[in-house]
């Protein structure tokens, strides 16, 4: 499944950067100009493949990111690519975008706006494997109770996102 600003890798060299955040060291992730994962430095325990070279990242994205850091981005602007992921996962990170900026939704919210609200479990699964935490944002997605659950780069950081976005939308 393609959306607009995505492209399909295939035949591809994967490039990475990093990027200091206030959350620590990110890895992104890039295919050509395309966006295809960002890591959290706690996540990268695993090596990259030996077909991953270290390289630049485009300009606009960290400067996107580091506004986004400042308060000052609500949305992100880049091109996307998947390279892993069911079209049920896709859907679900596609309907992340519809969260706005410093608010929450849960996970029911989310399995009744794709259309199969008996999905909440798998939805769940879904948003664990995003591999575009923050540009696909899963951490405004939380437990019907209020509290905060099950975030792949730990619950301490979707708490700092949820409240960086609350803050600077409060200024």
């Amino acid at each position: 499944m393609m959306y607009s600003g995505e492209r399909e890798a295939t035949g591809f060299t994967m490039l990475y950067d990093t990027f200091r955040s206030p959350l620590g060291l990110l890895y992104l992730i890039f295919w050509e100009d395309a966006l295809a994962e960002i890591r959290f430095e706690r996540n990268t325990r695993e090596l990259f493949p030996a077909s991953y070279r270290k390289g630049q990242a485009p300009g606009h994205f960290k400067e996107q990111l580091r506004e986004y850091f400042l308060g000052n981005l609500q949305r992100f602007d880049v091109d996307v690519v998947f390279t892993r992921g069911s079209e049920f996962d896709m859907t679900v990170w596609w309907y992340l975008k519809e969260i706005p900026y410093g608010e929450t939704r849960t996970y029911k919210w989310l399995a009744h706006r794709i259309g199969n609200p008996g999905a909440v479990r798998a939805v769940g699964r879904a948003l664990g494997r995003n591999p575009l935490p923050i540009v696909f944002p899963c951490h405004r997605v939380i437990k019907s109770d209020g509290s905060l659950c099950g975030y792949a780069s730990g619950v301490e950081a979707k708490s700092n996102l949820l409240a960086l976005e609350r803050y600077a939308r409060a200024r």
